[in-house]
Parts: C-alpha cells; structure tokens; sequence
C-alpha cells in the first residue's frame, strides 16, 4: 500500500538537498530546484528540511492514495486538485485512501513540491534521495515516475503523527497557508541579482552594460541541467584559454556564441566556458520556477549584498518553522 502514480506528467521526480561531497569525483549535487518551496514543504508535515519530496514539473502528474497520508504542497502553482476539487496549497493535507491528486497546468511557476509526512521510503545513495536521472541513481530507481509506479511513505514522526489525528478528528482544524512570498517569486519578469564570475574583467566593457541595461529570455533549451538565454551578444575583450574550473548552481556561463548559460541543479561539476556572474543563492528558487520565455534582467549586488540577503531568508525560514509551532499549539 502506498501511492501509485496513474499519469507521471511531463516529468516528475524524487529530491531532497541533493548530493554533497562528492563533486570532486565527479558526482553532482542535483536536488530540488527550488528548495525552499522543498524545505516549507517539509516543515508543514513534520518532516526534517532535507527529507526527500515529490518534484512536479508543469502538468499531468497524477497520484492515487491507497493509504492515508498527511501531506503538503509547495511551490509553482500546477492547479492542483484532490478528486477534482481545488487542492490548498501551502499548508498541510490530510488525504484519504482512494482520493487522487492531480497537477492540471502551471498557472505561475512550473515546479510543485509534494512533501509526504515520515518522508519517502527509497533508499538513500551517497547520502541523498535525489534523482540524477543521467547517471540513474537515487530516487524511484534511478529515474524519473512512470504509469503504474508505487512508492511508500515511511512512518510518521511523533508530532506528524499528532497533527494527522487532529486533521483526521476536525478537518477545519488548519485553515491558514504558508506566506510565501518572503521565499521564492513567481513572475514572468524577473530582477536576478550576481555577483561577478572569475572572468568577468575580460569581458568587452561595452558587452557588460548590454547585459546588465537589457532583459535576456529563456529559451526552450532549458532543462534540471542548465538554462540557455537569448539577448543580447556578450563578447571576451580577447580570445584567451581557460582551464575548467569548479562551478555551481547558479553559474552564469557565456559560451563562444555570446548567448549566457546559468547552470542549474543538475550542472556538471567543472566547466571550461568563461564566467561572467553567479546568480545569489537567495534568488535561486525564483528563478527555478521561470518556465521557457520568462525574462530575466540581471543586477549586480555586492558579495556583501548576496551575504545578508541570504541571512535575511534563513532567519524568515526559522521564523516560519517556529511560527507554525505556535500555530498547532
């Protein structure tokens, strides 16, 4: 008994933090793409941050309880239903046995995040439930759900426990949702703050005010690995070689056809390309829930700036964590 998927959607998958410590040989960190809607998720059901989610991306997907379950869902707003009636977001669910949650199309973002109270019962490998659908490893099998997939939830905690029997005693007991907006936006337009790359002193002075005055587009070449841009040209002042070097999430890339490349969860762990910027941990969801045509205007901030930035969302994180506390009591 577990949940089975009935439709896997455009592509569905299981992930928590991701992979660490092993980039240095040459395994990836991956994880969700947004991970704060991953972390509230799993705050909401009584699960540790980190634990292991269900990652929708835009449509389709389709789960059959054959169990009761506690659960929550997170991010970019998929329409999410439970035997066809709007499903709440943001805030803990109690699902019955034989109720169907389906994601219909994303009206803002393009990723929801299912977090399941006790968490999801797959193995962990090199210390991580992500999927790395490349290497196929971890997750559901090393790959992404199919029709006909069933996974279990492994037991709830103590207090996941407590909230599933007040929600299964009076179902209007929770009636508020999660303010979200200090942790992750959902525009089509977007402001997304960088610091500068290594080689961001070689590039043409002239290039560098077109990237910084004028918006980039995302282009459908954009996937868990890497988003391509379209824009303005960004040109080197001169062709110079560039041994490979560490990069990470939120990498900003420019490849010898001048059109930028951020680097997302499942980017390599070295690239060779020059480095014009890296997007500030802090706007990494909001721009993990872009979809193909978003538009993006770059900023630049200070590492100073990045630092308090991503101060500032951890200490509304904890507030968060505590507040929804204080709210069960």
């Amino acid at each position: 008994m577990g949940i089975k998927v009935l439709q896997p959607g455009m592509l569905a998958t299981i992930q928590d933090l991701g992979r660490y410590g092993l980039q240095k040989f040459g395994v990836i960190v991956g994880g969700a793409m947004d991970a704060m809607s991953l972390r509230i998720a799993n705050l909401l059901v009584e699960n540790s941050e980190g634990e292991g989610a269900l990652e929708v991306t835009l449509y389709g997907t389709t789960l059959l309880f054959e169990s009761d379950e506690l659960i929550a869902i997170t991010g970019g707003n998929l329409q999410p239903t439970i035997d066809g009636k709007n499903a709440p977001m943001w805030r803990p669910l109690l699902i019955r046995k034989g109720s169907i949650l389906k994601f219909n199309a994303a009206i803002s973002g393009c990723r929801a995040y299912v977090s399941f109270s006790g968490g999801i019962q797959v193995p962990n490998v090199m210390g991580s439930k992500s999927t790395y659908i490349r290497a196929e490893i971890g997750g559901f099998q090393g790959r992404k759900l199919q029709k006909n997939d069933v996974f279990e939830c492994n037991k709830r905690t103590a207090l996941g426990e407590e909230l599933f029997n007040q929600l299964a005693k009076d179902p209007a007991y929770l009636s508020w949702s999660v303010d979200y907006t200090h942790f992750v936006t959902f525009e089509k337009t977007q402001t997304i703050r960088i610091i500068r790359g290594s080689e961001y002193e070689k590039f043409d002075e002239d290039r560098l005010k077109k990237f910084f005055s004028t918006p980039y587009t995302i282009t459908t070449h954009a996937d868990r690995m890497g988003y391509r841009l379209e824009g303005e040209t960004i040109s080197l002042k001169e062709q110079f070689e560039l041994l490979s070097e560490g990069v990470t999430f939120g990498t900003i890339q420019v490849p010898s056809s001048g059109q930028p490349i951020i680097l997302m969860a499942d980017r390599q762990t070295t690239g060779g390309y020059p480095k014009i910027g890296q997007v500030i941990s802090a706007d990494l969801p909001s721009l993990a829930q872009m979809q193909a045509n978003g538009r993006i205007n770059f900023k630049e901030v200070t590492l100073e700036e990045a630092q308090w930035a991503f101060i500032h969302r951890e200490k509304k994180l904890k507030e968060l964590a505590f507040g929804l506390r204080l709210k069960r009591k």
